[in-house]
């Protein structure tokens, strides 16, 4: 399924819509359209209602095209890096087949379906994000306010300082001295990076590292199982054919060295060959179950069914391995809190400690 690629004039990292305005249009047109309003009046019932201005413009610009006779599909097309494959060849679909409003309606439970994923990935995380920040932010208020006041009395004792406390002396010496270098250097790495990952042939190798690690992967393999899985059931279901839907399929997942292996199974089903017969030889990324139940799908004519159970399945292993991680950071978390405030706790009491020894001798 080719289509010519324009490049949107709302493009750029400022200009995207956030997924539950995305979630929210396909929604609200989905019940104008069903209500009876044409398409037109649909998209301009929702620009009086939309919050977010790069929305309205973008519903503006639709409108336009099609005032001048393109397909809703067709005007979407202008803003895919927003929109998406997925959402722009159901629409497709939805216009060819004359069943807009159901897809519409489809597309916005599904996309709600991604986001809570995300949310509650996100939200699992939050309680040890937090502990970090903490931690983070109560030993730099102890090394950058509290020593620094601290310090000088010290020094003027002429007492033998402890290791804890020399140490905390010669990172804020370092720091003093090279900090703006330091965060200068750090900027500088992120910025690097980010320029690095945009090469597309970088960013394969990255990607393909991170299924190489014990942990992300398991979690990246499930995640995008989730979202294969359930991209190409509704894609099946809502009539496109198995080439087509893996092709949109493909540009729903994040990691580019799994999307080169989709583009590897298009060309064997192009040839005749099952969905299954590729996967088989691919274990450690397509787990064995997966190609068992697509296999059995292929062969009893319930592909899409199978598929709607296999996302399902996938998105309850995320959860208990999201709930697993969460279990085992949250201790890991609180006792490096412990030892890094009371590193520094340590490096400020035990000269005191001395000090008041040195008074009760004399």
């Amino acid at each position: 399924m080719s289509s010519v690629r324009k490049t949107p004039p709302f493009s750029g990292i400022f200009q995207s819509v956030p997924l539950q305005e995305r979630i929210n249009f396909a929604h609200h047109l989905s019940i104008a359209i069903k209500s009876g309003l044409p398409i037109l009046e649909a998209l301009r019932l929702i620009r009086t209602q939309a919050s977010s201005k790069k929305l309205g413009k973008i519903i503006d610009s639709v409108s336009k095209d099609i005032e001048n006779g393109q397909f809703l599909a067709q005007a979407l097309q202008k803003y895919e890096n927003i929109f998406g494959d997925f959402f722009i060849n159901l629409v497709k679909v939805g216009e060819a087949s004359g069943n807009l409003s159901e897809t519409l309606l489809y597309l916005s439970t599904e996309l709600k379906k991604q986001k809570e994923v995300g949310q509650r990935v996100r939200g699992a995380l939050m309680y040890p994000a937090v502990i970090l920040v903490v931690t983070v932010a109560v030993t730099l208020f102890l090394t950058l306010f509290i020593f620094p006041k601290i310090l000088p009395i010290f020094v003027s004792l002429g007492i033998q300082l402890p290791f804890t406390t020399r140490f905390v002396i010669q990172l804020l010496t370092f720091l003093s001295r090279y900090g703006l270098v330091t965060l200068g250097s750090i900027i500088v790495f992120v910025a690097a990076a980010r320029l690095l990952l945009s090469v597309e042939k970088i960013h394969f190798v990255f990607d393909r590292v991170l299924l190489s690690i014990p942990f992300t992967s398991k979690i990246l393999k499930n995640l995008t199982m989730t979202s294969f899985t359930r991209s190409l059931s509704v894609l099946l279901r809502s009539g496109m054919n198995i080439v087509d839907a893996l092709e949109v399929a493909k540009g729903t997942f994040h990691n580019r060295f799994y999307r080169s292996e989709v583009e590897k199974i298009v060309s064997s089903v192009k040839k005749g060959e099952s969905i299954a017969r590729y996967l088989a030889l691919q274990p450690r990324l397509f787990p064995p179950m997966l190609t068992g139940m697509i296999q059995v799908g292929e062969s009893t004519g319930n592909l899409e069914q199978n598929l709607l159970y296999l996302s399902e399945y996938y998105e309850s292993e995320v959860d208990e391995i999201v709930k697993n991680l969460t279990s085992i950071l949250e201790p890991v978390l609180l006792l490096f809190m412990g030892l890094v405030v009371g590193f520094i706790a340590l490096s400020i009491i035990t000269p005191i400690y001395k000090v008041t020894q040195g008074l009760k001798i004399q």
